[in-house]
């Protein structure tokens, strides 16, 4: 992989309609290297860091970036242009991507009530997809977005970049070797110090924001102006809350150490506790997963209260009948039985945890794993139905700290035992007409 360290010479013909921007790239025989071409649903924060990327990657380039806030487009496109060396169209509308025959793969970087919607529409038009955590944005959606790839047959890349570190690799290497003896028990954790997002009215509809597309699947509800752009994390007709939201990244890696799949008994506390205002999800949650292999993880967010758990504000620790590896983007430690530090393996790189942007190595190495499976068929390092597996489980923590009750899980499938109640919270009302359908 280089970064920042090439330029791209080949050809550039045409003009693509609708889009602003002169260019459209070659493709088939005259492709050079056979790059993986990709358009870019997002233009800001994440998908800014994910355009970049894309952009640096040997193998992959950038033809066109989207998004319903038309403000960060033009320099965004001029960003990429620098590290490319051509210039990428941008517009407001993803589905023109979705037309385009140049491009392979469309990119998703879009709040999570549009991540498995867009994925199936992506599917159908014959892209491959690279789709930010979580990829759904309720148990049906995780259902849905499997039975859509393993229906188009199309690469599928989850947006949880730890699965592609060397060192989170060669960390679960050393677990299947027997470092820290029978792994039995893993805590997954996450502080941050976060604001309050107020009291927020109904307003009038920015001129720079297209708000009807912006709401895609969801039902329709007039703008606020507290809702735009990260705060819809908050919200449950858009967003997943913390859990899904950081809690993604440290679950799966636990969840990947102990070697399990689904829980059988799934547990939740916690609530809004610190600031009186529109957030609905929870500032403090403890989350629970029992397994039928008599193992257990546990997940504990703060999102207000920065206060790290040893000193770190992510990561996780993985315990076992020999010792402890603590774990999180920077690379891990193992210590023995007596808490004596016998193993260090970190990254050269600086990692900020708490970044929200998330971009650097890990995810260069993410991108260029998904490019080389589309291009050479290599296996990817978080192909969605493994994704999934993880995020299921997170969407039943959320409900069981709504219902404010345990749930028990049948565990060849996911879904829920013998509580209708809880059942019915298993997947999501649409806005008529934008049901995804594979």
């Amino acid at each position: 992989m280089n970064r920042r360290d090439f330029i791209k010479t080949s050809a550039l013909t045409g003009a693509a309609i609708g889009l602003t921007g002169p260019f459209t790239f070659a493709r088939g025989a005259n492709a050079p290297n056979e790059k993986v071409v990709v358009a870019i649903m997002g233009g800001r924060g994440r998908a800014s860091a994910l355009a970049e990327s894309f952009a640096e990657v040997e193998g992959t380039e950038v033809k066109s970036i989207f998004d319903v806030d038309r403000r960060p487009l033009e320099e965004l496109s001029e960003s990429v242009s620098e590290i490319q060396g051509r210039k990428p169209e941008y517009g407001t509308d993803f589905r023109k991507a979705l037309e385009d025959p140049d491009i392979d793969a469309l990119v998703i970087a879009a709040p999570d009530h549009w991540h498995t919607a867009a994925t199936i529409m992506a599917l159908k038009a014959g892209k491959h997809v690279y789709v930010e955590k979580p990829a759904s944005h309720n148990p049906r959606e995780a259902e849905l977005i499997v039975q859509a790839q393993q229906r188009y047959g199309k690469v599928v890349q989850m947006g949880n970049q730890q699965r592609s570190s060397s060192e989170s690799i060669q960390a679960m290497q050393d677990i299947s070797e027997g470092i820290i003896g029978d792994v039995y028990y893993a805590k997954a954790f996450y502080a941050n110090s976060r604001g309050p997002i107020g009291n927020g009215k109904i307003a009038e509809v920015p001129e720079w924001l297209d708000y009807e597309l912006w709401q895609g699947p969801a039902p329709r509800t007039p703008y606020r102006d507290n809702l735009i752009h990260y705060n819809w994390h908050w919200f449950w007709k858009y967003g997943t809350g913390e859990l899904l939201n950081n809690g993604t990244h440290e679950y799966d890696i636990c969840r990947w150490a102990l070697g399990v799949d689904h829980p059988n008994r799934v547990s939740s506390n916690g609530g809004r506790y610190h600031f009186d205002d529109d957030w609905e999800f929870y500032d403090v949650q403890n989350v629970t997963y029992d397994f039928p292999e008599g193992k257990s993880i546990n997940w504990e967010g703060r999102s207000c209260n920065g206060f790290g758990f040893w000193d770190k504000g992510r990561g996780s620790t993985l315990h076992g009948t020999e010792g402890t590896i603590m774990i999180d983007r920077g690379g891990y430690k193992v210590y023995n039985l007596d808490n004596e530090e016998v193993k260090s393996v970190m990254r050269d790189e600086e990692v900020d945890p708490l970044d929200t942007v998330g971009g650097g190595g890990l995810l260069d190495a993410h991108v260029h794993n998904f490019a080389m499976a589309i291009r050479e068929g290599e296996q990817l390092n978080s192909p969605i139905d493994e994704g999934q597996i993880s995020v299921h489980a997170l969407h039943l923590g959320n409900i069981s700290q709504k219902m404010g009750r345990s749930l028990n899980i049948n565990t060849r499938n996911g879904r829920i035992i013998g509580d209708s109640e809880a059942m019915s919270m298993w997947g999501r009302t649409y806005e008529q007409g934008w049901e995804p359908r594979i």
